[in-house]
Order: C-alpha cells, then sequence, then structure tokens
C-alpha cells in the first residue's frame, strides 16, 4: 500500500450523492488495491451515507495527510474542516453547503500544489449552491483552473472506448461557437495529446469535429465555421507532425472512435461531446481536466438530489475515477 499514489479526495456538495458513492467506492476491496485515498469532507455526512447504503466503515477524522492510515479494510480517512451542520437535509440547495464543497477543493488544491498527495478526484458538486455561497465559477473544471493559477484548462471525458477532450464547456452554445477560433482548436488538441500519450500511447490518433451538420458539407451548412475556426489549427498540427484528422462530422466521428479508429475525439462544445459518452452509461464515465500542474479526475454525474440519502446511488464512476487518478499518477511518476 505504501508504493500506490495517495489521492485527495472531495466529498462535494454534502445534500448531494457524494457521500454515498464516496463511501461506496472506498468500501470496494478493488479502490483498496489502487490507491490511498484521503477525504476532505464531513466525517458525520460520511456516517450517514454509510447508514443509508447498510454499511459500516471505520470513519477517522486526522488532521493531516500524514496521519492517515491504510492498514485496515472499511477505515476512511476524513479531514473534516467542520463546516456542515448535523441536520443538512438531503437533496437540497443549501449556500452553506455550496460554501463546504468550495472548501473541500480549495484544501485538496492546497496539498496537491504542496506534494502532499498525487492526485485530487471529486464528487460532484451544485453549481447553483456554489453560487449561492458567493463562488461563482461554472463548475469544478474552472474553479481548480483558478485555485491552482492556470489561464486555460480543457475537460476531458474517459471511458473504455472512447475519450473526449472540449474545446468549449459551460457556456452557451451561440457563445461556445464565438468563443471558438483556431489557436484555442490548437491548444485544445495539444494539451488531449500530451494527455492521451501521458497514458501510454505513444503516438495518438486524433479526431477532430466540426461544428455544424456534416461538418458544414463544404459549405452547404453553416457559414464556414469549420474552413474558419478548425482548418487552420490543423493545418498547422499536421505539419508539426500532429497526426489529426477532421473536420469530422460529429454523428460519425464517435462511431468511429468506438471501434478503435481514434484514441482521442475533439468536441467543439459541451453536448457535442457530453451526449455520446453518457450514452455509455454514467458508471463508465470519468472528468479529467487537462492542463492543471495536478492530476484531477472526477465521477460524469450529478449531485443527484432526487436520490440523495435514500442509498441507492452507483459507486462505479467514482471507483473509475479513482482508478484513472492512480493511473495517472503511476504513468507521471508522481
Amino acid at each position: 500500500m505504501s508504493s500506490t499514489p495517495l489521492i485527495a479526495l472531495t466529498m462535494g456538495d454534502g445534500s448531494g450523492v457524494g457521500p454515498e458513492v464516496i463511501v461506496g467506492a472506498l468500501m470496494s476491496p478493488e479502490t483498496s488495491q489502487l490507491c490511498r485515498p484521503v477525504v476532505i469532507g464531513d466525517a458525520r455526512r460520511l456516517r450517514k451515507a454509510a447508514a443509508a447504503l447498510g454499511a459500516e466503515p471505520e470513519v477517522v477524522t486526522v488532521a493531516s495527510v500524514r496521519e492517515a492510515t491504510f492498514d485496515r479494510p472499511g477505515r476512511i480517512n476524513v479531514i473534516d474542516p467542520g463546516l456542515l451542520p448535523e441536520d443538512l437535509p438531503w437533496g437540497e440547495v443549501s449556500a452553506v453547503a455550496g460554501n463546504a464543497a468550495y472548501e473541500y477543493v480549495r484544501l485538496a488544491s492546497e496539498l496537491a500544489m504542496a506534494g502532499d498527495v498525487q492526485a485530487i478526484c471529486t464528487a460532484p458538486l451544485n453549481k447553483e449552491a456554489l453560487h449561492a455561497a458567493g463562488h461563482i465559477y461554472p463548475g469544478h473544471t474552472e474553479l481548480l483552473a483558478h485555485l491552482t493559477g492556470t489561464e486555460e484548462v480543457s475537460m476531458m471525458l474517459a471511458t473504455p472506448k472512447v475519450k473526449v477532450i472540449h474545446v468549449t464547456t459551460h457556456v452557451g452554445l451561440i457563445d461556445a461557437v464565438a468563443r471558438i477560433e483556431p489557436g484555442l482548436v490548437e491548444r485544445t488538441v495539444r494539451r488531449g495529446e500530451m494527455a492521451i500519450r501521458g497514458s501510454g500511447v505513444e503516438r495518438p490518433k486524433i479526431g477532430v469535429c466540426g461544428i455544424n451538420p456534416h461538418a458544414g458539407e463544404n459549405g452547404l451548412f453553416g457559414y464556414g465555421e469549420e474552413e474558419e475556426k478548425i482548418v487552420p489549427a490543423l493545418e498547422k498540427l499536421r505539419a508539426q507532425g500532429v497526426d489529426v484528422h477532421g473536420p469530422l462530422p460529429a454523428d460519425t466521428a464517435f462511431f468511429l472512435a468506438g471501434r478503435g479508429d481514434y484514441d482521442l475525439i475533439v468536441a467543439m462544445y459541451h453536448d457535442q461531446g457530453h451526449g455520446p459518452v453518457k450514452i455509455l452509461g454514467l458508471e463508465a464515465g470519468v472528468n479529467i481536466t487537462v492542463g492543471l500542474p495536478v492530476i484531477r479526475t472526477s465521477v460524469d454525474h450529478g449531485t443527484a438530489f432526487d436520490i440523495a440519502g435514500k442509498g441507492v446511488a452507483d459507486a462505479g464512476s467514482m471507483i473509475e475515477a479513482l482508478r484513472q487518478a492512480a493511473e495517472l499518477s503511476s504513468a507521471q511518476g508522481m
């Protein structure tokens, strides 16, 4: 165990399913072989989640990562800043829970930047609760970029069959199209290529989606966005030896990637990339923030307020997120 990566696991919004998927994942024997997770969250909330699941972990509060021990099954180490009230309801938007979720990420970021942990893995937060607490970020990706002083990052969704990186994410569709330009496309492809190389693929084959139906079909659809915003970036990348293809019709690009033609697909906007991945099942997807100075993975689902506290949340995506955090840490020698 001492050779496996230390991972800061943030609890996310305490009113959502984060506590349950964390307990479910950490009670899995598979997880204990992958990494040494230290939860940044609320110990009482984790105990309540365990009760809902019918599980009996040993939830232990520790003051630091150094105090955490991993010598017996069922032990969950928690750094608890004491931010949640005991009577916090399940399944409701709460500014208190939003602020706590922010603080958990902030503490994890500090631990990772200091080298005390080798990766961050996050349970879901609720954007409305985060904003109600005064922390105005579109989501984890942008929050972590701010906390680590990173100017630009990308969201990658990884499944066993398909990996997707996004040129734009949490903006409206009209704003996304306006924001896409050759420099951003080029930088996104480069971040994606570096991430795939880091996972062990020596020369990734990358497919880049168009913006319009059928990637514009030679000007038949749209106003030449592919030629203006995407093609110059791909020409530059090819000239520098990147194995990049496109612009591709998005309705076939994911099929081709699924059968193994591409190691990575570059999506132009949020739903173009998220939709195909989520068809594969929420338990299969992992969200990876690419471009940070630290490794960060996450479940690819939200707080699921409708089922929070009921003991039915599936921990599969959290187990997979911990696996990928551990594998990325090991591959990069962290």
